[in-house]
């Protein structure tokens, strides 16, 4: 068989390898940590999807990457699709408990933007930063751009599946939308997946492990303050879309302790969006 006619493999684009499941499993899979189960799929629908269909017969830390999703999901059922290999593409299932009261759940993906965010800006050595309520910022050519974005579903009465979907080498002319951006061109140092992937589950154990200690109190576990340091969105005259077909433009000031975006609307008056998409209008004073 000639290279031509050759079927293609996993092994076909060598800019990209795959996942090394084996050194993987052995580096966070370790007695008494958060991650219980890793599995790695060559192509799934959405790992979202799955987990939470799974979530029952499932340990809390069950993790879920996918070399490819066919159906991604981001947030208001928005497709995510990206080249086999091109990204980080993954779920984990986690079980809050009792420790923290369900009101509380709802800081679990602005928790995972911190998470994967610290966690990359150590292992790839890029400036990242956080849109409100989940999407993960880089700057190319000095311009911002969504390279990654996070969604957090309920799995039953018990358990959150939350998953991160990231852009690692992705090249102009792959990219979905103009506004995306990846790793690689946002001048990453490091666009290996193994110790990319290794960063974002260590720093997600750290910080869910830490917030579940503190009761779910995100002041208490430095949660607020950190989404809070790290958000790009505080500062700046944004216009909050609404569920309605309702908009509202304001101030973005802060985030309140049930995770809400407070804008400072026309007249002096105060609003907490508690979900919508937020648009950037101005850069931050």
């Amino acid at each position: 068989m000639t290279p031509e006619n050759a079927p293609e493999s996993r092994w076909s684009d060598l800019d990209r390898p795959p996942l090394n499941v084996p050194a993987l499993r052995h580096a966070l899979l370790l007695p008494g940590g958060l991650w219980t189960s890793l599995d790695i799929v060559e192509a799934i629908g959405s790992t979202n999807s799955d987990l939470v269909a799974r979530a029952a017969s499932l340990e809390e830390g069950a993790v879920l990457v996918a070399e490819e999703q066919t159906a991604g999901r981001g947030r208001l059922d928005r497709t995510w699709t990206a080249p086999a290999r091109s990204g980080l593409f993954l779920s984990v299932l986690l079980r809050p408990g009792a420790q923290v009261p369900v009101e509380r759940w709802g800081w679990l993906p602005l928790l995972a933007g911190v998470a994967a965010a610290t966690g990359l800006a150590r292992a790839a050595g890029v400036d990242m930063s956080l849109k409100w309520p989940n999407d993960l910022l880089v700057k190319v050519g000095g311009e911002e751009r969504k390279t990654g974005g996070i969604l957090a579903e309920r799995a039953g009465d018990d358990a959150v599946v939350v998953g991160i979907g990231l852009n690692v080498t992705l090249r102009a002319d792959e990219l979905p939308v103009p506004a995306a951006g990846s790793l690689a061109l946002a001048n990453a140092i490091s666009t290996d997946r193994d110790p990319l992937l290794r960063a974002v589950l260590r720093s997600l154990e750290q910080w869910y492990t830490d917030w579940r200690a503190a009761g779910g109190d995100p002041a208490r576990s430095g949660l607020q303050a950190a989404y809070t340091a790290g958000c790009a969105t505080l500062g700046r005259t944004v216009r909050a879309e609404l569920p309605g077909e309702r908009s509202v433009v304001g101030e973005a000031l802060a985030l309140d302790g049930d995770g809400r975006l407070v804008l400072s609307t026309e007249g002096g008056g105060r609003q907490a969006i508690s979900a919508g998409d937020i648009v950037h209008l101005r850069p931050a004073g």
